[in-house]
């Protein structure tokens, strides 16, 4: 989608497979696992000027609930999830109201007096893997304690799939579970993700403060990402309040702590989404900014994370 631009009588029609076979390739999942694209595609509009929400995003979220009008698992099919190494399996409290035991991820680590950084990192897709573990290395070697954390409905876990507003609540809960282990430093709690993750880092640094975020090739408008992955749509579409609380396009002044947006040099053109973001956090005083690396959406990856990392060391000297 090389322009931009959308207006009040754009419709949303499409879907394709693509987007499913790289995610499962960096999760080291099998492609033909994942289910394929719709064949009725939703139909919705999309505004012609993405809404600026006046409230706090934290605040919106207390009062909002999503209507989900399809209940189910996630839309990937995958395994259950092991433990790969390098890797401790944990639980923490996800779902609704911390009612459903998930399975994260956590680096070894052994607590001492001296109190260790951390990172928060949110997997791309609707499921997770091996693959994506194997990415965090970089975190750990420079000295973070790491937590990857699966959300609800994924890899045969309960729970009912809402398209990243539920599982921002799952990324909220692993955040309390991370800064709650013994010789975890509260101030150097930090947070990264990609793709999808990245999507749920945004909305869950709007609701509550960690010390940086490095949101990876992250979608910023609902209204696009739907458009084009319609089969990931299970709450009400004729609710326009159902794409604002998914978009942090629509609360760029909600932002609770510096950020770094990343994203690949080959990945597809969406630098006016992401600049309105830009603009609206700086609007409030919010210290964001964007960098492009060398790759495509997940060739970025490894780079990304070292930038992060750097980003990160950078904002707690």
């Amino acid at each position: 989608m090389a322009d931009d631009r959308v207006t009040s009588s754009t419709r949303f029609s499409q879907g394709g497979p693509t987007r499913r076979a790289l995610l499962a390739a960096t999760a080291g999942l099998s492609a033909a696992t994942l289910l394929p694209a719709s064949a009725n595609a939703a139909v919705f509009p999309v505004p012609e000027i993405l809404p600026l929400e006046k409230g706090d995003y934290a605040e919106a979220r207390r009062r909002f609930r999503t209507n989900l009008i399809k209940k189910g698992p996630a839309p990937e099919k995958s395994e259950p999830l092991g433990t790969p190494s390098g890797a401790r399996r944990v639980l923490y409290h996800g779902g609704p109201e911390g009612s459903i035991e998930l399975i994260a991820w956590l680096s070894h680590y052994e607590p001492s007096a001296k109190l260790k950084p951390a990172v928060l990192f949110l997997h791309g897709g609707n499921a997770t893997g091996d693959g994506h573990w194997e990415l965090m290395k970089s975190y750990w070697e420079a000295g973070f304690v790491v937590l990857h954390p699966s959300f609800r409905g994924e890899n045969g876990q309960a729970g009912n799939f809402s398209g990243f507003y539920d599982e921002t609540a799952d990324a909220l809960a692993a955040a309390n579970y991370l800064e709650s282990l013994p010789g975890i430093d509260k101030g150097r709690l930090f947070l990264a993700g990609h793709s999808n993750g990245g999507t749920l880092s945004l909305l869950a640094s709007m609701t509550r403060k960690f010390r940086a975020a490095a949101p990876i090739s992250a979608g910023v408008n609902s209204w696009r990402f739907f458009g084009r992955y319609d089969r990931e749509i299970r709450f009400d579409a004729d609710d326009p309040m159902e794409f604002i609380m998914r978009s942090s396009v629509c609360f760029g002044p909600s932002l609770k702590c510096p950020t770094l947006l990343l994203r690949g040099t080959e990945e597809r053109p969406f630098d006016k989404d992401h600049q309105l973001l830009i603009d609206r956090a700086r609007s409030a005083g919010v210290s964001i900014e964007a960098k492009l690396l060398p790759g495509n959406h997940n060739g970025v990856v490894p780079g990304a994370v070292l930038e992060s990392i750097r980003f990160f060391n950078e904002v707690a000297a």
